[in-house]
C-alpha cells in the first residue's frame, strides 16, 4: 500500500500566486479585454492558441511524491501566437527542490530544464481544432533534477467541444537525448482531458495520461483539478494527479495561475 502524501505547496508559490491575483485588473476592468486559454493544469494541450499580440503567463508550485523521493518544483510557461495559426510557447521550472529519503536527507536545488515549441492550430470551425506542436526540450538543469540530455518532440492534437465538455486529446513522440543501455530513444505518450464548467466562475478538469518507451516501464496516470475565473483574464486551479501503476509517480498536488502579461500588438 502506498504512503500517504501530506498536500502541501511551498509557500512561497501560494504567497507568488495571491500577489499575482492582487496586481491583476478586477473583472470589472478587464470587461472589454480579450480572453486568455490556459493550457495548464493537464498534460494535454489545446489546439487553439491565444489572441495573437497577446503575452500569456502561465505560473504554478508542484510537488510529487514517488517512493522515498519528494519532488517540488515551479513550472511556468509564456504564450505567445503571432496569428490565429502559429505561436511560440516557451516553458520549464523557475525552481526544483528535489530529496531522496533512499539515499540520505540532503536536497538538491536548481533550476529545471527548458522547452521551447512551435506551434501550429487548424481551426476547423467553432467547435473543433486540431493543432501540431514541434519542441525541443534543452537541459538547463542539473543532471540529478533534469534528463540530462537534448529531447526533440512532435505532439499531434484533437480539440473538440461535446456539447459543455470540452475535449483535448494529445498524442506525441519524442526522441530521447539522453537514454540507458538496453533502452529506446523513441517514446510515445497519449493523454486525453475533459473540461466541464460547474457555474460561470467554476470548472472541473479530468485526465488520463500516460507514456511508453520500450525497455522502460510504461506509466499511467489520472488528473483532477478545479479551476476559478473570477474574470476571463485570470484563472486559477488547484488540483492532484494519482499515479494508476507502480512506475508512476504516488501522487502529486498542484496549484497555479494563468493571466495575460502585456499586449505586445
Amino acid at each position: 500500500m502506498r504512503a500517504a502524501l501530506t498536500p502541501t505547496i511551498p509557500a512561497t508559490t501560494l504567497a507568488l500566486l495571491l500577489t499575482l491575483a492582487a496586481l491583476h485588473p478586477s473583472a470589472a476592468d478587464a470587461a472589454e479585454e480579450d480572453a486568455i486559454t490556459p493550457y495548464r493544469p493537464s498534460v494535454s494541450s489545446p489546439a487553439q492558441l491565444p489572441v495573437p499580440g497577446q503575452l500569456e503567463f502561465e505560473f504554478g508550485g508542484l510537488h510529487i511524491k514517488s517512493g522515498g523521493q519528494r519532488r517540488d518544483s515551479l513550472p511556468y510557461q509564456f504564450k505567445l501566437a503571432f496569428t490565429p495559426q502559429w505561436g511560440l510557447l516557451i516553458g520549464g521550472e523557475a525552481g526544483v527542490s528535489l530529496r531522496d529519503s533512499s539515499v540520505g536527507s540532503s536536497r538538491v536545488r536548481g533550476l529545471g530544464d527548458t522547452s521551447v515549441v512551435l506551434k501550429r492550430a487548424f481551426l476547423i470551425d467553432d467547435a473543433t481544432a486540431f493543432g501540431l506542436e514541434l519542441g525541443i526540450k534543452i537541459p538547463t538543469a542539473r543532471d540529478a533534477i533534469g534528463s540530462g540530455g537534448t529531447d526533440v518532440g512532435l505532439n499531434g492534437i484533437f480539440s473538440r467541444d461535446l456539447g459543455s465538455v470540452h475535449m483535448d486529446a494529445n498524442l506525441n513522440v519524442t526522441h530521447v537525448g539522453a537514454i540507458d543501455p538496453g533502452t529506446a530513444p523513441l517514446q510515445t505518450g497519449l493523454s486525453a482531458s475533459f473540461s466541464h464548467p460547474l457555474s460561470e466562475r467554476w470548472s472541473v478538469t479530468g485526465e488520463l495520461s500516460g507514456l511508453r518507451r520500450s525497455g522502460t516501464p510504461s506509466t499511467a496516470q489520472a488528473l483532477v483539478a478545479l479551476g476559478y475565473s473570477p474574470s476571463k483574464r485570470m484563472t486559477l486551479d488547484i488540483g492532484l494527479i494519482r499515479g494508476l501503476n507502480p512506475a508512476s509517480p504516488d501522487l502529486a498536488v498542484f496549484a497555479g495561475i494563468v493571466v495575460p502579461l502585456a499586449r505586445l500588438w
